[in-house]
Order: structure tokens, then C-alpha cells, then sequence
């Protein structure tokens, strides 16, 4: 693949403006006029200039650095997806850039525009919850930066994507709820944008459905922000309006399992007794809280090690970016604790 970058003096022939108008254009100087700065701006875009940036294609030698941006520092899952990626760069000579987006576009668009303006040598994304359009990563795969996405991954041509088997972490939770006498489980799903949402939501029905067991539209439930209170909220809405009380829940992630946990004790039921709960994601508070939450574990550290090393092995062109036209799937484990193994008198 060719990459395309434009210089100062490229924009500065498609306008016929001098090169120091040009510059003083991108600064938004004052003494330039609003309208040229527009059509400078609009120029650049087009070009794909970059500021202080060389093409990749003109570079004799690497940065040895990668930019990594995912949404949230704090969420114990990237956490660990980090500890793969530093592992693995480290040991191959390579440092890392991390951003994060606290679940913003702007933030997203913002953190590539800074790596690329530090002449990283590649990308590794999980984008944010805001993101729905993917034009800025459709623009970097045309133009042969190397990206893997990880996690939330977006359905655009040439992607290359890691993620986790989400489908069947929701398929053997919500047949274990079964297995333990459950019948009438909700879900509460993820974002409607991201495709692990649709994976869990895909996994949670088809066990239903092959359990013999009616999937009702009412018993799933969108937990957009997948916070404790968030999910807290929505059981307690359920348990006061349902004429059919459910039995279980299903959280798309822990956070949202454990808001569920939280409203069925406010309501009176008991856990597991009454009413089971499972989460997704397996953080590490899951063991400790009473009772302990059975979750599906996601394998984070293994998952930044995998795409990782396809990006190193891109950039060092050991591997070509078209030998992928699947995605990596790496499987789960269903941890089974307290919150799901029902007690029978």
C-alpha cells in the first residue's frame, strides 16, 4: 500500500499561496483571512498533511514506538489488555504511547492526530462508545498505517482484529443460569454500536432458544453505560413494573451484574437463592464481594500479547496486512462462584 502524505509546499501549489501562507494559515495567525484559513484547512485534510509528520513511506528508519488508545485507564480489563502490550513491545525494543478517550470521538480523533504528529510506527485501537462512523480509521488503513484493533472492533474493510469468542461467553453463562433452574433471565445488554454487544446479546437468545426457553423482547434491556448504578437502576425499574418477575440476570459486564446484585437485595430477594446473576469481563473485585459473582473471564493480557505481536510483526514486515481476512478469536472461561450456584432446599 502506498501512503500518502502532503508537505507545506504541496498545499501551497494546489492554492497558489506561498508556503509561509500557507503555515500561518494551520496556525491560525491573525492577519489571514477566515475564509483562506477554511480552504487551507479543507486543503490539508484532503492532502492528508500532517504537521512535523514524514511520510512512512520516506522513512529510512523506525521510531520503534506505537501509539495504543483504548477508552478507559481504569477499567480493570484494559488494564490487563495493557500489561500484553507492554510485555510484548518492551521485550521486542519498542515503547508505547497510551491515550485514553474517556469514551469520547473527539478525544479519539484528537489522540491519532497527536501519535501521528510523533511519527509513531503503528496503532492499536479500541475505540469508544461515541464512535459509530470509522471514516478516521478507514482514512489510516488506505493510507498504510499499521492499525490492529482489539476488543471493539469495527466492521470497515482491511481491519485487522482481536477480539474475544463474546458470543460463546454469553451462550455458556446464560446456559449455566439454565442449567441451574433459572428461566426467566434478563439481560442487560451493551451499547447498541458495539459489535461485542450484539455478540453477547446473539448468545444470550440462541441459549434460550436452544433451551426450549421463549426469548422476550421485554427481559432485555440496554445498560448503555454499564455502571453499578446505572444497573442498579434498571433492575429496580424491572423488579416494580414486570407482571412476570425474572429469576436471573445476565449483565453484558460486571458492573452492571453487580447493580443488578445491589437491587435484588433492596427488593428482598436473595442471591442465588432467588434469583442468580452472572457478569462478563471477570474483574477482580468479582471474588470478593458477598456473594461472589460468577462472570465470564476475557482473556486481557493474552489478547494485548496477540495483537501486539501482528502489529510488530506488520511494521517489521514479517507478515503483509492482506494474509488476514478473519478476525483472531481467543476463547473464554465461564467462572462459576457464588452469585449463580443455586441453593436447593
Amino acid at each position: 500500500m502506498k501512503i500518502g502524505q502532503a508537505t507545506i509546499k504541496d498545499i501551497a501549489r494546489e492554492l497558489n499561496l506561498s508556503a509561509s501562507t500557507i503555515s500561518r494559515a494551520l496556525k491560525d495567525y491573525p492577519g489571514i483571512s477566515e475564509e483562506t484559513k477554511k480552504k487551507v484547512k479543507e486543503v490539508a485534510e484532503k492532502m492528508n498533511y500532517r504537521p512535523n509528520a514524514i511520510a512512512l513511506s520516506l522513512r529510512k528508519s523506525r521510531s520503534f514506538t506505537i501509539g495504543v488508545i483504548i477508552p478507559e485507564v481504569v477499567h480493570f480489563f484494559f488494564s490487563t489488555v495493557i500489561s500484553g502490550i507492554e510485555e510484548v513491545a518492551f521485550s521486542r525494543g519498542y515503547n508505547v504511547i497510551l491515550t485514553q478517550t474517556n469514551e469520547k470521538i473527539e478525544r479519539e480523533k484528537s489522540s491519532i492526530n497527536t501519535m501521528l504528529s510523533n511519527q509513531i510506527d503503528g496503532f492499536m485501537v479500541s475505540f469508544s462508545k461515541e464512535t459509530e462512523d470509522f471514516e478516521h480509521f478507514s482514512k489510516l488503513i488506505e493510507q498504510g498505517y499499521p492499525i490492529v484493533f482489539f476488543d471493539r472492533v469495527p466492521d470497515i474493510p482491511h481491519a485487522i482484529n482481536v477480539m474475544v469468542d463474546d458470543y460463546q461467553g454469553a451462550y455458556d453463562a446464560t446456559s449455566h443460569l439454565i442449567s441451574q433452574g433459572y428461566q426467566k433471565i434478563v439481560h442487560l445488554s451493551g451499547p447498541k454500536n458495539l459489535k461485542i454487544s450484539h455478540e453477547r446479546a446473539r448468545g444470550y437468545t440462541d441459549a434460550l432458544k436452544n433451551h426450549g426457553i421463549p426469548v422476550r423482547p421485554e427481559y432485555i434491556v440496554e445498560s448503555a453505560v454499564g455502571t453499578p448504578d446505572e444497573g442498579k437502576e434498571i433492575t429496580k425499574k424491572l423488579l416494580s413494573s414486570l407482571p412476570d418477575l425474572p429469576d436471573a440476570f445476565f449483565g453484558n459486564n460486571d458492573m452492571a451484574a453487580v447493580g443488578a446484585m445491589l437491587a435484588c437485595k433492596e427488593h428482598g430477594l436473595r442471591v442465588p437463592e432467588d434469583v442468580g446473576i452472572v457478569g462478563f469481563s471477570n474483574w477482580q473485585f468479582c471474588s470478593m464481594i458477598d456473594p461472589s459473582l460468577s462472570s465470564v473471564f476475557q482473556p486481557g493480557f493474552a489478547m494485548g500479547a496477540k495483537a501486539t505481536e501482528v502489529l510488530l510483526d506488520i511494521i517489521e514486515k514479517k507478515i503483509d496486512v492482506d494474509d488476514f481476512n478473519s478476525p483472531i478469536v481467543l476463547e473464554t472461561e465461564l467462572m462459576v462462584r457464588n452469585s449463580s450456584k443455586r441453593i436447593f432446599k
